[in-house]
């Protein structure tokens, strides 16, 4: 299918929804694990150990996942910036419905012993892969068809698929735990989200098979501008850039996985308090962050990304401590005020940042340069911060320590947002000639 045979409209809400349905996808799968992790897989593939050493290994097994996130930056980008957004797509989002159902199918160490813990770590490298490589695509599709006045905003659309699939993945695990209970759910209703990814992927491949391709992609193969090694050219290109998007991310990404994963831990095994309970808080918050991301992505535009973006670096550090304060009172209304302005403080920042970061690299080098930046944040922010948080929680036993963390993360994004680049392509021309206008 050619931009010929559809009209202009028609290509930008199919990239649209193709962005956004990818993305929830790709993020229910992710989130999944990370509830299971903090919730029952420390007892059914880590036994034998303290609850500390299961927490530990569980979220360890976890930042796997994040480790591999810019290996599947890597891959994807070089097809992604070599045959094109959409069918780098399709790929990306079968790798992970198939690391994800295979996960919910898998027997437990009870049954397999060590093996049970080693393959799903093998699976939790696969999910990572295919998160990796899924970001960078569906942010350029969205953003290269999008209005290029409100890249901001068309740029913020796939990122809906972070609280799109903090709600599928939250909500179905708080269903499926109600209706199974404490101990059927440990015994094999955790089973059930996973498996039901299956589902998700007929959905969105099909929705993204009606895709046309990125015009700004056309642009550049149509110009016999297609590089031969996207990554090597990236890296020579704009080290800085890929660098400086990893650094900027660490006051968004680190503490986005203490207030959605990190804080079952420390609610029910610090706090005492009842797991559903922060499921239906985080559920609230996510629920939000459908009107605050876009909100965020468009107030970008008008007022700029690197102060839209700044203003959530700064709250976030002003928030470190009334956060975990609002938690310790145990109060059902205090803790829900914590979960839902953290999340929405965390959108401020997420909103604008795919054009942030998109808008900092050449046409040619884009998928690879923007997912390689975004995606070694997951290494030095996401992935280690439930790990460093739960042994900053064991060390000195209350959450100071976790705290001043969170603030020390805005500091590197705040220096890391100085020194970006300003962006060359933050207003791009219109569609170029060679991909031709809607007939």
């Amino acid at each position: 299918m050619t931009v010929q045979q559809v009209t202009r409209e028609q290509a930008v809400r199919r990239a649209t929804v193709a962005s956004v349905v990818g993305t929830t996808i790709e993020w229910y799968d992710f989130f999944l694990y990370g509830t299971a992790a903090a919730l029952v897989f420390p007892q059914l593939f880590f036994p034998g150990q303290s609850a500390f050493a299961g927490i530990l290994a569980a979220f360890g097994t976890q930042f796997v996942g994040f480790v591999a996130r810019p290996v599947g930056a890597a891959i994807f980008g070089h097809y992604g910036d070599r045959i094109g957004r959409k069918t780098t797509l399709m790929a990306t989002l079968f790798l992970m419905a198939f690391g994800t159902v295979l996960i919910g199918l898998l027997p437990t160490y009870q049954s397999i012993g060590v093996a049970a813990p080693i393959v799903l770590v093998l699976l939790r490298i696969i999910q990572g892969i295919g998160v990796g490589g899924e970001w960078g695509g569906s942010v350029l599709l969205s953003m290269e068809w999008g209005n290029q006045k409100r890249r901001g905003l068309s740029a913020s659309w796939p990122q809906m698929g972070v609280p799109l699939g903090l709600v599928l993945s939250t909500g179905i695990v708080r269903l499926t735990s109600g209706v199974t209970g404490a101990e059927g759910f440990a015994a094999f209703g955790w089973r059930i989200p996973f498996i039901l990814s299956i589902v998700l992927i007929g959905v969105g491949m099909f929705v993204r098979l009606r895709v046309v391709e990125s015009p700004e992609f056309e642009a550049v193969r149509a110009s016999n501008k297609v590089v031969k090694s996207p990554i090597l050219e990236a890296i020579r290109r704009q080290p800085k850039e890929i660098l400086l998007s990893a650094l900027l991310r660490t006051s968004e990404q680190a503490p986005f996985y203490l207030f959605i994963t990190f804080v079952l831990t420390y609610a029910v095994k610090h706090l005492k308090l009842n797991s559903n309970s922060i499921l239906d808080d985080t559920l609230i918050a996510a629920a939000l962050g459908l009107i605050s991301i876009p909100v965020f992505g468009r107030l970008s535009d008008r007022f700029g990304r690197r102060r839209v973006y700044g203003t959530g670096i700064i709250l976030t550090a002003l928030f470190a401590f009334p956060y975990f304060g609002l938690l310790n009172t145990g109060n059902a209304l205090l803790v829900g005020i914590a979960v839902v302005v953290s999340l929405v403080i965390h959108d401020m920042q997420y909103g604008p940042q795919a054009a942030l970061i998109a808008e900092s690299f050449d046409p040619d080098i884009r998928y690879t340069g923007a997912g390689l930046g975004y995606q070694l944040a997951s290494v030095v922010a996401g992935g280690p911060a439930p790990l460093i948080a739960a042994a900053l929680l064991e060390h000195y036993g209350d959450s100071t320590a976790i705290s001043i963390y969170i603030i020390i993360c805005t500091v590197v994004s705040m220096a890391a947002l100085i020194l970006l680049p300003k962006a060359a392509h933050a207003v791009a021309a219109t569609t170029p000639k060679a991909v031709g206008n809607p007939a």
